[in-house]
């Protein structure tokens, strides 16, 4: 008798959707739960090399929190590719000019920078306010877990 590695098949999958609200979440606590629920880690057919994760739906992204003087630290740099061509913008500047592009980058951040990385971020939609255009998917209304005495 051999052991025989167990592989999900498209056909055994079930790719469920989840809506996050992000109003007063903390940006990297909510990121890492999302990237878990996109890489399929919250489940047991998990496998590290396949698309096993779900499609989540954040909502509210204009809300969302961070600590500490971030607000005006951090700092957002993107890249036309021409020389000199750097560009620069705070957190506060970013969340009122794109706020979905916060959360997408943080999530962006911790998957993998491959091929899969890339499929699995196609399945994060994130609207900067309540509103969202999948309510045909019926999207699981999802709590982010918090730390106990954490504001």
């Amino acid at each position: 008798m051999t052991n025989k590695t167990y592989l999900p098949t498209p056909a055994t999958q079930n790719h469920n959707w989840y809506i996050i609200d992000a109003a007063d979440q903390r940006l990297g606590r909510l990121a890492t739960q999302i990237a878990m629920i996109l890489r399929g880690k919250n489940k047991p057919e998990y496998t590290p090399s396949m698309d096993t994760g779900d499609f989540v739906v954040v909502v509210n992204a204009e809300k969302v929190a961070v600590t500490g003087k971030k607000r005006t630290q951090k700092v957002y740099r993107r890249h036309s590719g021409r020389p000199g061509a750097m560009k620069t913008e705070t957190f506060a500047q970013l969340q009122n000019r794109i706020p979905a592009r916060i959360i997408e980058q943080a999530v962006k951040g911790m998957l993998p920078k491959n091929t899969l990385g890339r499929q699995l971020f196609t399945k994060l939609k994130v609207y900067a306010g309540p509103e969202h255009p999948h309510q045909a998917q019926q999207p699981q209304v999802l709590e982010v877990k918090t730390i106990p005495g954490e504001q």
